[in-house]
């Protein structure tokens, strides 16, 4: 009798080409069991709350702030002590980066990273025979109108704090606070400075839309911060391809990047949590992430992938190019209240550089916002 396992993921070729791709290799190692994958909106992935969906999903693809609640709640179930420690002591050292270390909390392991993503430059190869590697030859870049920049809320705050981070001033390492003032003014500087060179309508769009832009025409040529996408790399995919690299060097090289990319977690209420569990640990191994999940389009989180020839043959060193950014990352706070921060204070940062609100003001409410929600110790941390 076959078992049938649902899953939910995300709507791009990223995020349901590779798990459906590999869901059907599945069928020649167990054939008893059948994994079926619906998609919802990115915007979706990103903030809608996992209690709707775990009453009707057994895998949940999901990104890591979630984790922390998800744990608190009981939502999602440990994969440390199923039976599988072994391959999970070899997916932690195969992690991209810090990329495992994100399905953390309480000192358990609540998914397991199938994707992993930071914001990094692309540019067109086709149009600029290399990229621009600071940030005064990006601003010099955008001067001359050849650049894009994803600037929709998130992805605004997401640079706040890539470019923070990377002048050696990570937010939120201090509880209650998320930057001090000079450091926040002076990463919001930079980035006034980045909006003035690109097209307004990039303050509503996301890096999928960026990334449809610049791989579309002959103007645009470079972006120096969106979350990568390997399929964009790929022959095919778009009319022209993009070629992704670490992000523009600050005074702590490509460090510093916000660190993205999605795990596969199993619902507490799984029909059949062993065979859920049993899937989430295929899926998220070597050989697996580097052949079926990445030829179905996904952007595979374990480094045996991103280390692998043929994989980065085929995205023009996408992996390669991009790697000293993935393993300096910087880690969102592991807070059990921090996607509600994060939902607040995204706004906030699009209304600093649209001219609706002081950067003073802003810094201030984002002081304010860490303070009511990240103040203190948590025990999901």
């Amino acid at each position: 009798m076959t078992r049938v396992l649902r899953g939910i993921t995300w709507e791009h070729d990223r995020g349901c080409g590779g798990v459906v791709a590999a869901a059907a290799a599945y069928r020649a190692v167990r054939p008893e069991v059948q994994v079926v994958w619906e998609s919802r909106s990115l915007q979706a992935f990103a903030d809608q709350p996992l209690d709707d969906l775990v009453a009707h999903y057994d895998l949940l693809v999901i990104d890591h702030p979630h984790i922390p609640l998800a744990a608190q709640r009981g939502l999602v179930v440990p994969l440390d002590g199923t039976g599988h420690d072994d391959e999970l002591a070899v997916l932690r050292a195969q992690s991209v980066g810090r990329s495992q270390e994100s399905y953390v909390s309480g000192g358990h392991q609540y998914g397991l990273a199938i994707d992993a993503a930071a914001q990094v430059a692309a540019f067109r190869p086709d149009l600029i025979a290399a990229p621009p590697r600071d940030w005064p030859a990006v601003l010099a870049l955008a001067r001359e109108g050849r650049v894009l920049w994803p600037a929709k809320p998130i992805d605004a705050f997401s640079s706040l704090v890539t470019v923070a981070a990377n002048a050696g001033a990570s937010p939120m390492r201090v509880d209650g606070a998320f930057l001090p003032p000079a450091d926040a003014l002076a990463a919001l500087d930079l980035l006034h400075e980045l909006a003035a060179h690109v097209p307004s309508r990039n303050l509503r769009q996301n890096p999928i839309e960026v990334a449809d832009e610049l791989a579309s025409g002959d103007r645009w040529a470079y972006s120096p911060l969106l979350f990568g996408y390997t399929n964009y790399s790929r022959a095919g995919f778009r009319d022209h391809r993009l070629r992704y690299v670490d992000v523009p060097v600050g005074a702590q090289g490509a460090s510093g990047s916000l660190l993205g990319g999605a795990g596969i977690a199993v619902s507490v209420s799984a029909s059949d949590p062993d065979a859920a569990i049993d899937h989430a640990f295929w899926l998220a191994s070597a050989d697996v992430q580097r052949r079926s999940y990445f030829d179905g389009g996904g952007q595979p989180g374990n480094a045996a992938a991103w280390d692998d020839d043929r994989t980065n043959e085929l995205t023009l060193d996408f992996f390669r190019g991009t790697r000293a950014t993935l393993d300096g990352a910087y880690l969102r706070p592991r807070h059990a209240d921090y996607v509600t921060f994060q939902d607040l204070a995204s706004p906030l940062v699009t209304r600093a550089l649209s001219g609706d609100a002081t950067d003073a003001d802003v810094v201030d409410e984002l002081n304010e916002l860490a303070a009511r929600l990240l103040g203190g110790p948590d025990a999901h941390r």
